[in-house]
């Protein structure tokens, strides 16, 4: 998903990742007229929480939209990607599930060297699967209202 800020980029993305066989969920926008990036990347967030899709992509202008909102749904790992080697860290470490872009930052050679290391890398659990589940019982108890 992107709003009118990573339109241009998300349709290079979603021609990457078709031409790599993955399957691709399209939630908007559909046009580069201005639009509230919220609603987009609730959405995909929601989505990718709920199970229906294992990860997801989303892009606006600076990228820190998208993920401030994005982070604000349960289940949600979503991490604004600059380099490799953050995509590799946020998977390895992180099981990060949302990769996020800024289609004023990021061009589509740069977002594809990203995104081959972000979708080929395993989350690595051990010490790291400790701290995703203190994550999980963070979320869990702000879900309930305690502290």
């Amino acid at each position: 998903g992107a709003d009118h800020g990573g339109f241009d980029l998300k349709k290079d993305i979603v021609d990457f990742l078709r031409a790599w066989h993955y399957q691709v969920k399209y939630f908007g926008t559909f046009s580069a007229e201005r639009c509230d990036y919220p609603k987009i990347g609730y959405k995909v967030a929601s989505s990718i929480a709920s199970g229906k899709f294992e990860r997801g992509i989303l892009i606006c202008k600076s990228g820190i939209g998208m993920c401030i909102v994005a982070n604000k749904v349960h289940g949600v790992r979503a991490v604004l990607l600059p380099d490799e080697e953050s995509a590799r860290v946020s998977r390895q470490h992180n099981d990060a599930n949302i990769a996020i872009f800024s289609g004023k930052s990021i061009n589509i050679a740069r977002a594809k060297r990203i995104l081959e290391v972000w979708l080929s890398t395993d989350f690595e659990g051990g010490r790291h699967l400790k701290r995703i589940k203190q994550i999980k019982k963070i979320e869990e108890m702000i879900r309930r209202g305690s502290k």
